[in-house]
């Protein structure tokens, strides 16, 4: 490195997150305020559910007592296996599509979703052994599943979903409303 290529030592690094994701937004999923989730989408289409810093569950210093893939008697995401190069086997969702349940030490419940269209790759177990890696490192270590969106959708999944910007302005407005007098 020669004398014009100095760094400030300031300058830190991004992340791998910064670096190879795009993060997505859905705002008050299915009209529950506050209730955010989070889609990081990667170059090659593979998308990472995680809850977006705003969620209820990360903030107001909760924790959390469980979280259940069951999603009805008959559909557990546990059970989903994928094979082979075109992922075959994996559950198809929908953007609606119910991940997982998480009950917080308070009972209060929450349902995540995921948000886009595709085929389950896999399901965070690591978050079963230890919940607090969501609370910790929800968009690393603590993310709730990984969807491959089909390739003819892969453009279009995230019409639905706002961009970091969009988003930023959602809660900047969810801030003023609440602090408004009523």
């Amino acid at each position: 490195m020669d004398d014009t290529e100095q760094r400030d030592p300031e300058d830190i690094a991004p992340s791998v997150i910064e670096r190879y994701y795009t993060r997505w937004y859905r705002a008050d999923m299915k009209g529950k305020p506050c209730e955010d989730h989070c889609v990081l989408q990667h170059s090659n289409r593979i998308c990472v559910v995680t809850l977006a810093e705003t969620h209820p569950i990360l903030q107001e210093g909760r924790t959390i007592k469980s979280i259940n893939y069951q999603i009805s008697d008959g559909c557990s995401r546990l059970k989903n296996k994928v094979s082979g190069k075109s992922k075959r086997g994996g559950q198809f969702l929908t953007d609606f599509a119910p991940l997982c349940r998480i009950t917080c030490s308070d009972e209060t419940e929450y349902t995540i979703y995921s948000c886009i269209r595709g085929r389950l790759l896999e399901v965070n177990e690591s978050i079963l052994k230890t919940p607090k890696l969501l609370l910790e490192k929800p968009a690393t270590d603590g993310y709730i599943a990984v969807i491959l969106p089909k390739f003819e959708e892969s453009k279009s999944i995230t019409e639905n979903l706002l961009s970091r910007e969009d988003f930023e302005r959602v809660v900047s407005k969810r801030i003023a409303g609440e602090s408004q007098p009523s």
